[in-house]
């Protein structure tokens, strides 16, 4: 087991599933999937048009990380020399105006962009705003591959978000891949992490966790499939509760529809340190894993 491979699972299942981000029709997805592999699709306009979601990766091309993996990046880059003020640096040099990344921005991004460009010098620490969506949890699979402890993890993502449940969501990522580390099986540690989070969205992991049949369509329907980690943590484990390999619990992730892109950074690097990343999708993404 190899703790680089929780950020490249997570880069990886990004990028595999980046061209169909935010289309939220399943029976689409399902058409789609007939006429080839859902891994690695290009974006196309098309696909979405007339069907319920959001197609905004017009500018990527497939292999391409989508804002989730970008954010994921930079924190890996960062690695065991991690502090708050160099990921944000990094964060406004690759957001920001004239920054590196070329491509959709979500609402969280964009806040803490303006906050950047209102504050400049002066940022706060922390400077998350309170959004309780997925992309607090972009620090978790670099800072775990680079060796740092959750304390750490949850402090890169009050970068991003201060929200309770995005931090609790952060605690859980990085506790199963500790665990897993540790040698505890998958189940066990999903287990074990569920427990520990309070509050509804606990009770919402842990229910995803006492499905015996594994549905994953139904449970999209059941948790949602949107951005929020009150959608997107239960379906995830969910998921990573009847995994036995990494593609298909990617696959499986994108047939889901919706915020595929955000739950890869919670199921792509669990999944990707449990069972490995294969190496033909290693070869597939464009990003260096």
């Amino acid at each position: 087991m190899n703790r680089q491979d929780a950020l490249t699972g997570a880069l990886v299942a990004d990028t595999a599933g980046m061209g169909l981000h935010w289309l939220y029709d399943q029976e689409q997805i399902k058409l789609i999937e007939a006429t080839g592999s859902l891994l690695f699709r290009q974006p196309d306009a098309a696909v979405f048009e007339n069907k319920r979601g959001s197609f905004v990766h017009q500018a990527r091309r497939a292999g391409e990380l989508s804002h989730y993996g970008e954010s994921a990046r930079i924190v890996g880059d960062l690695g065991a020399g991690y502090s708050v003020s160099d990921h944000q640096q990094a964060f406004m040099a690759t957001f920001g105006p004239c920054g590196t990344y070329h491509g959709y921005a979500d609402r969280p991004t964009k806040q803490l962009v303006g906050r950047f460009l209102l504050d400049g010098e002066n940022i706060s620490s922390p400077s998350g705003m309170d959004d309780d969506q997925m992309p607090g949890l972009c620090v978790v699979p670099g800072l775990f591959a680079a060796g740092l402890t959750a304390a750490q993890a949850v402090e890169a993502a009050s970068v991003i978000s201060v929200n309770a449940d995005v931090e609790s969501s952060t605690k859980a990522v990085h506790s199963v891949l500790s665990q897993l580390m540790s040698g505890v099986a998958l189940k066990s540690a999903l287990s074990t992490a569920a427990d520990a989070v309070e509050g509804e969205l606990g009770e919402l992991m842990r229910d995803a966790l006492s499905k015996q049949a594994y549905e994953p369509l139904l449970a999209a329907q059941q948790f949602g499939m949107a951005c929020y980690v009150k959608h997107s943590m239960p379906l995830c484990w969910h998921l990573l509760n009847h995994a036995t390999d990494f593609k298909t619990a990617v696959l499986d992730n994108i047939r889901c529809g919706g915020d595929c892109c955000g739950r890869s950074m919670a199921l792509g690097s669990i999944a990707g340190l449990a069972f490995g990343v294969p190496e033909d999708m290693r070869q597939q993404s464009l990003v260096n894993t």
